[in-house]
């Protein structure tokens, strides 16, 4: 099953205005490849013909949200990118703790979840810095666009191989072996899943129905999938939710340009919202 140039023009569009992924030329195998599934599951024989599934016969939503979860990517691991972890264990968590005049609880959303991975790590490095607190002391809102993922993510099932970048002690602490039909699984034990509340969010939805501003947000390897205007009004967003002197945690390969009125370098990929009014 082969698209034409354009259909993926159609198709690139239609996607880029429904989730901000800009998508190149050179993408236009990985688009064939993704969607040709839903195709197939339609019965149709050209991408035209889906493409007029989704602009017009889809009142509900169902297709496109089918379709998201299929041109979505996710990949992730326990720990990625383990600066970010060892800078809150180290400085980020030991100075909220020993603030009197902290704000309860300590808020923090993984922006782009995945199966949970990023989440459950910022649990289990929050525990691990404050032992005491619970989950009324911590929150973290994990969210994600690709609702396959975060079903996955809430059941807090992984592969050992899956679990293999957890350290030893850590996974007998907060994680359960799995028996019988779930040999060779883990599942992270009610403690660590109630720090972690898992929710659909598309980031261009706007507004956001968060309510309360956070102490860190991990929005890291999605300004990759997002053109320039997109990612401006991102960083514009996400200063909006949060807190002054909060932590804004970006991927190793994403850098912010042009916001140093804004935010200011923390670490490398880390950055402090300097709290000042975003006009």
């Amino acid at each position: 099953m082969t698209i034409s140039d354009a259909e993926f023009r159609q198709l690139r569009e239609f996607i880029h205005a429904h989730t901000g992924i800009a998508l190149s030329e050179h993408k236009k195998a990985l688009v064939c490849s993704r969607l040709s599934k839903r195709l197939r599951h339609h019965g149709l024989p050209r991408y035209s013909d889906y493409y007029v599934l989704l602009v017009e016969n889809d009142p509900e939503g169902m297709e496109l949200m089918a379709m998201i979860n299929a041109i979505t990517t996710n990949k992730t691991d326990f720990f990625r990118e383990p600066h970010h972890f060892r800078f809150l264990a180290e400085q980020v968590f030991p100075a909220y703790k020993q603030n009197p005049h902290r704000e309860r609880p300590l808020r923090m959303w993984s922006a782009a979840a995945s199966t949970g991975e990023e989440a459950y790590s910022l649990a289990m490095t929050a525990r691990e810095a404050m032992p005491s607190f619970n989950e009324q002391d911590i929150r973290i809102l994990a969210t994600d666009i690709d609702t396959d993922v975060l079903s996955r993510a809430a059941s807090g099932i992984y592969t050992r191989a899956q679990a293999s970048q957890i350290p030893e002690a850590l996974l007998r602490r907060y994680f359960l072996k799995g028996q019988d039909g779930h040999a060779g699984e883990v599942m992270a034990k009610p403690l660590l899943k109630s720090l972690v509340h898992f929710h659909w969010l598309n980031l261009l939805e706007d507004p956001w129905p968060m309510q309360e501003k956070f102490d860190v947000i991990f929005c890291r390897n999605v300004l990759i999938y997002f053109d320039k205007p997109t990612q401006q009004k991102l960083f514009q967003r996400l200063a909006g939710v949060l807190r002054k002197d909060g932590y804004l945690m970006l991927g190793h390969s994403e850098a912010m340009h042009g916001w140093d009125n804004i935010f200011k370098p923390a670490g490398y990929s880390i950055y402090q919202c300097r709290g000042k009014k975003i006009t």
